[in-house]
């Protein structure tokens, strides 16, 4: 007969046995945009109070199309990980499930419609 106590089989995985892989997820993504924020920022502040064409050329740069692209897939996948994590710890049963749906849902399409906007703009 085989004998594995509750700490052997806990070693290494947290309470769901994903903890480590989420927190590492979180960890990068805010060091990612640590460094895209502040540039996207100041790039995106510069074509404030300027016509369409001048928004569309300053976008059309492959640094800035690419930046922006970076920026807000990055954004919109930590948000989505972190309201997961605040749901999980805070809903129960269906309105869980529904309210991750809902988060999840609502991060790849503000992605998507960006990255559309952004490619229609820079072409």
């Amino acid at each position: 007969m085989r004998y594995i106590t509750d700490r052997k089989r806990a070693v290494g995985r947290g309470a769901s046995g994903t903890g480590t892989e989420h927190h590492w997820h979180m960890q990068v993504s805010a060091v990612a945009l640590a460094i895209l924020t502040p540039v996207f920022v100041f790039g995106f502040g510069a074509t404030l109070g300027k016509d369409y064409d001048q928004v569309r050329a300053f976008f059309g740069n492959p640094f800035w199309a690419i930046w922006t692209a970076l920026f807000l897939v990055v954004s919109m996948r930590h948000f989505a990980a972190g309201a997961t994590m605040m749901i999980e710890d805070y809903w129960r049963g269906t309105l869980r499930k529904g309210l991750i749906i809902t988060v999840i849902s609502l991060s790849w399409l503000v992605s998507a419609v960006g990255l559309f906007a952004l490619v229609k703009m820079a072409l």
